[in-house]
């Protein structure tokens, strides 16, 4: 088989003009014990915002979970364009179990990556379901689909449109994704499929986050060459010295042309606990939509703060804050939850 690299495909950054984006409705108890019905109202504040951008389609198990999202997007005033497909789910985080899209100057211009997926190192059975998503949204799509052949979550690696892909050791690495695969053979899987040139390793997450240190977490890609990357500022939090480590690392790296790195810095608001847990609270898991961004907040002071820096980076977008206090309970926020269908051609 021709990799999709070979074949003149890459995975776009995400500010990239996008068709839709995608979304699995929230309705695993378990991922939001005692709090489920407190997220959803919020989850369909986030959708309508979504609607208003471009058109959303969201995963659904079947017509009476559809009937109860339409009512609390109804609620939500929400007039943009969604539709349903009945792809059951085990699970809501669309990041990570949906299609990653490619594209190419060449008819077929839109392409989808099938990741293998196991709920991150099989922490939470079952998975059967989310495995199946992304052949069906290619399939609903009418794109060729390809098996990218190890297991890989959207959440774990960021790019930049240029050939820079940006992940961390501690998720990529972990034995519990891919012990046969060496780090450069992931390296190639992740360029031959993904279209990348060079891989950035960071080196781990944040606090409380079971995706073992997603890179939507800490560090993002906001043009080609600049990154935004989460700084604890209290040395006394938990967070702080492996933040410092991955912004050391990103001042020594550099692009295709060996130019470093343009760095710019976002706070971390302050910790959120739950049931004496530490959750993994991040402004970093923004989604940049085609005219507004998703902005997880977090009820304090630094919010503003982290407005106001992505207002510099996307100056045509609106900067949407939505509460994700209680959606952070399930271990995620806003991108997390988001899937981008690039525009193809």
């Amino acid at each position: 088989m021709q990799t999709p690299k070979a074949l003149g495909y890459r995975m776009p950054p995400e500010w990239a003009p996008h068709q839709a984006t995608w979304l699995s409705w929230p309705h695993k108890e378990e991922s939001w014990p005692g709090r489920l019905a407190t997220i959803l109202p919020i989850y369909a504040r986030a959708v309508a915002a979504l609607a208003r951008s471009e058109p959303v389609h969201i995963n659904v198990t079947d017509a009476a979970m559809a009937a109860e999202a339409r009512a609390l997007l109804t609620a939500a005033d929400c007039q943009g364009e969604v539709a349903f497909h009945h792809f059951p789910t085990n699970d809501a985080w669309c990041r990570d179990h949906g299609a990653i899209f490619v594209t190419r100057d060449d008819q077929p211009h839109l392409a989808a990556i099938d990741w293998d997926y196991n709920a991150w190192g099989g922490k939470y059975a079952p998975f059967d379901l989310d495995d199946e998503i992304p052949r069906q949204m290619a399939a609903y799509l009418d794109t060729p689909c390809f098996p990218g052949g190890m297991v890989l979550e959207g959440g774990s690696v960021d790019v930049d449109g240029r050939g820079l892909l940006l992940t961390t050791e501690q998720c990529l690495l972990h034995p519990n994704r891919n012990p046969h695969l060496s780090k450069a053979e992931i390296e190639t899987r992740l360029c031959d499929f993904l279209g990348a040139e060079k891989v950035l390793w960071l080196s781990e997450g944040i606090v409380g986050d079971d995706t073992d240190g997603h890179i939507d977490a800490i560090a993002r890609f906001v043009a080609p060459g600049t990154v935004v990357a989460a700084v604890e500022e209290d040395p006394q939090d938990e967070n702080y010295h492996v933040l410092q480590e991955n912004l050391r690392r990103l001042q020594f790296m550099t692009d295709l042309a060996g130019h470093p790195l343009n760095l710019l810095t976002l706070p971390m608001p302050p910790p959120v606990m739950y049931a004496g847990q530490r959750l993994p609270a991040s402004y970093a898991n923004w989604y940049v939509a085609n005219t507004v961004i998703l902005l997880p907040t977090f009820g304090g002071p630094s919010d503003e703060r982290a407005a106001e820096v992505l207002r510099r980076c996307y100056p045509d977008r609106q900067i949407i804050g939505i509460d994700c206090t209680e959606v952070v309970w399930g271990l995620g926020a806003w991108h997390c939850l988001t899937q981008q269908v690039p525009a193809g051609g």
